[in-house]
């Protein structure tokens, strides 16, 4: 066994199992701590899968931070490899042997060196992901309530005899392994209590055992498993985790589409992109469900205001960013809807505020040094006012924008801006958007298409690479551990549906479509609230500010938008249409 009072040891030691069993195991990361140490983490190819006949089982180790733990937990992970095909058959086995990697590193005992201690206070409240003292505690927490697996087994080391502790959750498991309840303030107990995280409670197991205990008690463990689903099939099912995701994943897009166009779309204020795009996306549902409420009068009412003004003499107003131009995406598809073309021309108006900028500059209102918000922004609008008009001057702004930027790498990823080399989530996820949106208005023949065409196929095969098991997308692309992230993954799944609804993209990119979706509908609960939606966010001096950003859990118009036209998006893909 590798030595494990190291971080390179406890990693070194994931790498070797993974090896061992190519195709089952991968290594990953499910957190960061206040040091930039990603958490490692083990991920079993059945860690997600709706439809999996193996018991999910998340093995957790080292939350105290002593050496002695993660040995247990690496030992426990050898015991299960050493198992076989008749137990990896039937258990898949994820694992976070290490959760305090800080507290390994520094020989703390339970606490992280960052005043926190990752094995008390559960469940954690607020500040995720930027806890000055705890973050493990927030992103453990977070990561496996969404992985749902069916039972939590915490082993830790112990002189003398064995003990068996159970979660609230796993009384049915009690008499098999003589375990005594956990009645504190651990990760397990508040697993095993109410409906973490909105979800369900997941069963939990604590084993303290040493040597040759530990070999004998998880052999009396992984035999009652094995046993669970011939002669007891509810003594080890589904955890409630799992079944409430469940029951999300089972809503047709449709259905998700409606609960978010009841929440989202019925404000207007601020004037911003965020307001926008729900209101687009309500629009766009109603066309492919006619049978549904007709939103028509209450948009063109909640727009009344803004509309008259707008179409008055004093127009949008002077000064305003791309992204309050952008809050008008809704004009061509409401000037369909009415036959009112005051709609379409605030399209137009829009649009006239980009102005020409010299070779290798950004066209003013977009930011000088190229974010990559802007690449949405504008091809947004750009991309419309030539629909409509059919003039090519706002195809030429656009196109010398999206190429002059120079912000793509040569992953295929977008820096947010010049200034700014860090691979933010949603940054790429509005350069997604934006050339999709660009590709959708910009004709075959146009010269710059297949370089715009270009930048756009090796930014998906990218982030396709990036994609987690979970589905999602993380806030910092290139960063292990940083947290999954909701909006970067509801514009990538919007950009693969268009490509593949389009034909820009080959049919093998539909399985990383269906998994963002998959992702997406499993955090929006019935009443559209969202999970992990990184707050409004500027150009950040280093990755750590990224990795704080908050993330937004509940209601929040930028998701409920993108989640919107992502739905659709993937609506029409089914239909073809």
């Amino acid at each position: 066994m590798a030595n494990s009072g190291s971080e390179r040891g406890v990693r070194e030691a994931l790498d070797t199992l993974a090896l061992a069993r190519p195709g089952f195991w991968s290594r990953t990361a499910c957190g960061v701590t206040r040091s930039l140490t990603p958490i490692p983490a083990l991920l079993d190819r059945h860690a997600y899968a709706p439809d999996t006949a193996r018991a999910r089982i998340l093995l957790l180790g080292g939350l105290s931070g002593r050496a002695a733990d993660v040995d247990t937990a690496l030992h426990a992970l050898e015991l299960y490899a050493g198992g076989g095909d008749a137990l990896a058959l039937r258990i898949a086995l994820s694992a976070v042997p290490c959760a305090n990697p800080d507290g390994l590193r520094l020989d703390l005992g339970p606490g992280n060196g960052a005043g926190g201690n990752p094995s008390r206070g559960y469940p954690p409240e607020g500040n995720f992901y930027f806890d000055e003292l705890d973050p493990e505690k927030r992103y453990l927490w977070r990561w496996i309530c969404f992985q749902a697996p069916d039972l939590v087994l915490e082993v830790q080391a112990g002189e003398g005899s064995v003990r068996w502790e159970c979660n609230a959750a796993a009384r049915h498991l009690a008499p098999a392994l003589a375990a005594r309840e956990i009645e504190d303030d651990s990760l397990l107990a508040a697993l095993g209590d109410g409906f973490p995280e909105g979800l369900g409670t997941i069963p939990g197991l604590r084993l303290t055992a040493y040597g040759e205990q530990l070999s004998r008690e998880l052999s009396r463990l992984f035999g009652v498993i094995r046993q669970s689903g011939q002669q007891n099939p509810a003594l080890l099912g589904p955890s409630d985790a799992r079944r409430a995701l469940s029951a999300r994943r089972s809503r047709s897009r449709a259905e998700v589409g409606r609960i978010l166009a009841r929440v989202y779309g019925h404000s207007f204020d601020p004037i911003v992109y965020t307001q926008g795009v729900p209101v687009s996306g309500r629009l766009r549902l109603a066309q492919l469900d006619p049978a549904s409420v007709d939103p028509r009068p209450e948009i063109t009412a909640l727009l009344r205001d803004f509309v008259d003004g707008a179409s008055g003499p004093g127009g949008f107003g002077e000064g305003l960013a791309a992204s309050a131009l952008a809050s008008v995406v809704w004009g061509d598809e409401l000037a369909i809807a009415t036959s009112d073309a005051r709609y379409a021309n605030l399209i137009i108006d829009a649009a006239n505020r980009f102005r020409p900028a010299p070779p290798g500059e950004a066209p003013p209102p977009c930011d000088p040094d190229f974010r990559t918000e802007d690449m949405f922004m504008a091809g947004a609008l750009l991309g419309r006012a030539f629909q409509l008009t059919g003039e090519g001057r706002y195809l030429e702004l656009l196109t010398a924008f999206l190429l002059d930027g120079n912000i793509q790498q040569e992953s295929g990823l977008f820096w947010h801006c010049r200034s700014a080399p860090f691979y933010w989530g949603r940054g790429n996820g509005f350069a997604a958007l934006g050339l999709a949106e660009t590709l959708t208005y910009l004709p075959q023949g146009h010269a710059a298409r297949p370089a715009v065409m270009a930048m756009y196929v090796r930014l998906m095969e990218s982030l396709g690479r990036l994609q987690r098991q979970s589905g999602l997308l993380p806030q910092v692309l290139d960063f292990p551990g940083s947290y999954d992230e909701f909006t970067a993954t509801c514009m990538m799944g919007y950009a693969l549906a268009r490509g593949l609804r389009r034909g820009w993209l080959p049919g093998d990119c539909r399985d990383s479509a269906e998994l963002a979706w998959q992702a997406v509908s499993e955090r929006i609960d019935d009443v559209g609230n969202v999970v992990d939606a990184c707050a409004s966010t500027g150009v950040q001096p280093n990755v750590r500010r990224y990795l704080d950003r908050p993330a937004i859990y509940g209601f929040d118009d930028r998701s409920g938008g993108l989640a919107l036209w992502f739905a659709v998006e993937m609506e029409r893909l089914a239909r073809g249409v």
